[in-house]
């Protein structure tokens, strides 16, 4: 027997649920992951955001250049190759919104206004897998591209509050807000010359990482988690203090807006965010849930992107969820997912009665009521196990007898004092609101 092939480490398949799954951690079923998927649609749509898709890979220079040379993820966790056909430098999406950034630049996409995009699916990372961080994770990612003003990275951030919400998740009790500002180049160039002054008398306390980036990236030693440079980093030069009046003023409206919406949040002067290319508003959702990996959702403001990447300068702002992480977190915490059971589930006793019951489930379907049927036969006691363990609320029983007389019966099975009753074969359409709305 030849052996069995398995995932690549850290790339996880997202199973139906009822299949157990020995090894390992146990991951959010299909289920979540849909129903999740259809609350995101419609809050996004309530906001006025639009979808779009782009494509897995891309070319490496983009993220080289978009997310800055010296990160940890161009430089460690990029999944790139050189396309063996013509040589060119491909690599697995680590991210976003450099794809999204570098479509609407392709085609010109800001040239009649504004736009509110959002896409959903998988990026890649090659890191050390832990629990809700792996090599194949998904995001959701919505971006705001053309607007400059504070209201709309209020907007984006009462947004995931909405979501969160909408999800069950409380803010203040499963996750909290952290914000800060990153300021403008210039008042981010006097903060990094003061950091890099004031790391060069520390070197000694400095582990590798945070002395190879001191004259590359200072900024990036402000995010270190090395648990030995905590009272070093606290004590660094704050970027606030660099901040002009502009900055300032646009960093007091965004919280104006979060005041007004009664949003708590904390502001965290050392949120610097993983890539080059935020300015301005930053910001983090976390929780003290799920261990060391706290952050469910970030995001900030990107007005440089645009133009770094050969478009005409405009502002941007936006956020990444990872939906791993989030749906790990709803279970963690034990919040009620809504069922994916069927409506009703179809007991077939014979070969006979069977295309007579397809026709009418077929009506069914066509009127909105979910039907899971019995398939190869079987016992009548083992099909009404079968629809006991499928979650459903009634069966249909499609006797020899019954389909003779044009009826079907109809067995509730969440309520043993409701007496089954008769129903007419040729009114399926008609009783299949009775059905929905029981």
């Amino acid at each position: 027997m030849a052996d069995i092939l398995r995932a690549v480490k850290g790339m996880n398949d997202i199973l139906p649920p009822g299949i157990d799954v020995p090894r390992g951690e146990k991951l959010p079923d299909s289920t979540i992951w849909q129903w999740f998927e259809n609350v995101v649609r419609s809050v996004l749509t309530r906001y006025g955001y639009k979808n779009m898709l782009t494509p897995i890979v891309e070319p490496t220079a983009l993220f080289v250049r978009g997310l800055g040379e010296v990160t940890d993820i161009v430089e460690k966790e990029m999944y790139s190759f050189v396309d063996s056909m013509n040589g060119d430098k491909l690599t697995l999406r680590p991210e976003a919104t450099a794809g999204i950034v570098r479509a609407m630049v392709e085609y010109n996409a800001l040239y009649n206004g504004p736009l509110r995009l959002w896409t959903m699916g998988p990026m890649f990372r090659h890191e050390k897998q832990q629990k809700g961080r792996y090599r194949q994770f998904h995001q959701l990612d919505v971006e705001a591209l053309g607007f400059a003003g504070p209201d709309v990275d209020g907007e984006i951030i009462l947004l995931v509050r909405s979501l969160l919400r909408e999800l069950g998740l409380v803010e203040g009790k499963h996750v909290r807000l952290e914000l800060n500002s990153l300021g403008q180049p210039g008042e981010r160039r006097a903060h990094r010359d003061a950091l890099v002054a004031y790391f060069e008398q520390h070197q000694d306390a400095l582990d590798e990482d945070s002395r190879r980036r001191l004259h590359s990236n200072p900024l990036r030693i402000l995010d270190t988690k090395n648990p030995t440079m905590q009272a070093l980093v606290e004590a660094a030069p704050k970027l606030m203090d660099f901040l002009g009046e502009a900055s300032l003023a646009h960093f007091n409206g965004v919280r104006a807006i979060l005041d007004a919406a009664g949003l708590e949040y904390r502001i965290n002067t050392r949120l610097v965010r993983g890539m080059d290319y935020y300015n301005l508003t930053v910001f983090e959702w976390v929780t003290d849930q799920l261990g060391s990996q706290g952050t469910v959702c970030g995001g900030g403001r990107y007005d440089g992107l645009i133009e770094q990447l050969g478009g005409k300068s405009a502002p941007a702002v936006g956020f990444g969820l990872g939906i791993e992480r989030l749906l790990l977190l709803i279970q963690e915490i034990g919040l009620p997912v809504p069922s994916a059971a069927p409506v009703a589930y179809a007991i077939v006793t014979s070969a006979a009665a069977a295309p007579q019951a397809m026709v009418v489930l077929e009506k069914l379907r066509a009127a909105g009521v979910s039907v899971l049927m019995h398939a190869g036969g079987g016992k009548m006691k083992t099909q009404f196990k079968r629809a006991d363990d499928s979650g459903a609320r009634f069966a249909l029983i499609f006797g020899e007898d019954e389909v003779a007389r044009g009826e079907v019966s109809l067995k509730d099975l969440r309520n043993a004092d409701a007496p089954q009753r008769s129903l007419p074969l040729s009114g399926a359409a008609g009783w299949a609101a009775d059905l929905l709305n029981a």
